[in-house]
């Protein structure tokens, strides 16, 4: 039995799932569906298939640790995490883990998935899976082709060709087709020659290669260089920054498969959803006899058909319908079910007025734990610190703050310039302003601190590093 290496393309950022999805934290990261990340389920649905290698990961490097303790969680250890100095849609992403394949098997077998799909069929999708590998054998380009049951128009669609003679159960490939309108929509369900396209991918490394050298040399000699330069950082592959950035950014069906003759689908029937809106997301969670799709602490009296999402606090609805309701700590989303798509357009507004709540929520996670801001004022800075065991922040000085330490559980060790002192539950300690410190967690539990910072400026880049484990600049 061939080996497979699933590709794992976690680039995006997940816009329309706002405000719970944003860019330090996006929606392949987050519990959408099930306990487990859309990214974790990704992974974990290919267990149960000997034939799978451990998956390449590629992603944004601002996600890399959180990516890798997703990863250890479920106990995957991946082949390698890429990570991508900028955005340069899956063309790039998919010419890099190619190259990287190629070298160490040039007939190795590349199964690319997103990182943000659900799939409710596992079963077929395992068979499809194993039909377009035999398709990649024969030397084909296979993409999976989602059965249309209803006419969507926020998806792309593939025009069915003649079957292929040399791999039953797939096709040729008459076209790719941008989102259609309505009724165009509709024209294809009912014609049964087309599917949605479901963005996922299954190849030999190699004919993935030479199509791209073929259709568009550039993305490959940029990526090519991109790899070439990059440079080992902790258990990451760093590409080279320059390089890739050069790279065109497009997408791999503008870029190969939209123009190559070995194209091939694969007709799939896997309960496929790629939770593009609050609405998708809706539609396939488990709901209450009035059509209630409901996580957090909610109170319903007289509601139907809403999705209703809480975080931090209880949210009560009375006498409404068809809504979609998020609450985090710092943003609360009303929207009409209908209209959600246009999520985007409030996350460009907050772009344009240049505020943070598309960046980052309220607790921003890092390699070492994670902090949560709880209150601020003129001068001040209160925040909640959690360290994981034996972790530790970088050795830091700040220009402008102070800060004040209070232990509420666990075990710190505390370094402020030459001095080392271990502080316990209610134990407290002073860091005057322009003296290096460093924060520890030398225990077997979390820590959890208050932190409370004075001083004319308290923004997160008032940090100078001397030493940090983590190799952050």
């Amino acid at each position: 039995m061939a080996t497979i290496h699933p590709v794992i393309l976690s680039g995006g950022s997940g816009t329309r799932l706002w405000p719970l999805s944003r860019a330090a934290l996006p929606k392949q990261l987050l519990p959408l569906a099930s306990d487990f990340s859309l990214l974790q389920d990704t992974v974990s649905r290919l267990s149960d298939m000997p034939e799978m290698a451990a998956p390449l990961m590629v992603c944004n490097v601002e996600h890399r640790f959180m990516i890798a303790e997703q990863m250890r969680q479920i106990g995957v250890d991946p082949h390698a995490i890429v990570l991508e100095p900028v955005g340069r849609n899956t063309a790039p992403a998919i010419a890099v883990a190619a190259l990287m394949l190629s070298r160490n098997d040039p007939d190795a077998l590349m199964l690319v998935l997103p990182a943000d799909h659900l799939i409710g069929d596992i079963t077929a999708f395992h068979a499809a899976i194993r039909t377009a590998a035999e398709a990649a054998r024969n030397g084909h380009l296979a993409t999976f082709g989602i059965v249309a049951a209803t006419p969507e128009t926020g998806y792309g669609y593939i025009r069915k060709g003649a079957p292929l003679a040399d791999t039953e159960g797939t096709y040729g490939i008459e076209a790719f087709v941008e989102k259609p309108d309505q009724a165009t929509a509709r024209r294809y369900v009912d014609s049964g020659e087309y599917f949605w396209n479901s963005g996922m991918f299954l190849f030999r490394a190699t004919d993935f290669l030479n199509e791209l050298g073929t259709l568009r040399p550039d993305i490959l000699d940029a990526s090519r260089a991109a790899l070439d330069a990059a440079k080992p950082d902790l258990d990451f592959v760093r590409l080279d920054p320059a390089a890739f950035e050069a790279c065109p950014s497009e997408s791999v069906d503008y870029a190969v498969m939209e123009h190559t003759r070995r194209a091939a689908v694969v007709p799939t029937d896997i309960a496929w959803n790629d939770i593009g809106a609050w609405s998708a997301l809706w539609d396939v969670a488990e709901k209450d006899d009035r059509g209630n799709a409901t996580r957090g602490d909610i109170m319903l009296e007289n509601a139907s058909n809403n999705l209703v999402r809480a975080e931090t606090r209880m949210v009560a609805m009375l006498g409404v319908s068809d809504l979609v309701v998020v609450e985090t700590a710092d943003v609360v989303l009303v929207a009409s079910r209908d209209q959600v798509q246009d999520v985007k357009k409030l996350v460009d507004r907050l772009k344009a007025e240049k505020r943070c709540e598309h960046l980052v929520h309220k607790q921003v996670y890092r390699p070492w734990g994670w902090y949560e801001g709880i209150d601020e004022g003129e001068r001040f800075q209160v925040k909640r610190i959690m360290v994981k065991p034996g972790e530790k922040l970088s050795l830091q000085m700040h220009h402008h703050r102070a800060e004040h330490w209070i232990v509420v559980s666990g075990t710190a060790r505390v370094t402020r310039d030459d001095e080392v002192e271990l502080l316990t539950e209610n134990q407290s300690t002073y860091i005057p302003l322009g003296t290096s410190h460093r924060l520890e967690n030398p225990g077997k539990i979390d820590l959890h601190m208050i932190e409370v910072q004075s001083g004319t400026y308290l923004g997160e880049d008032d940090i100078v590093r001397f030493e940090d484990v983590y190799l952050r600049s």
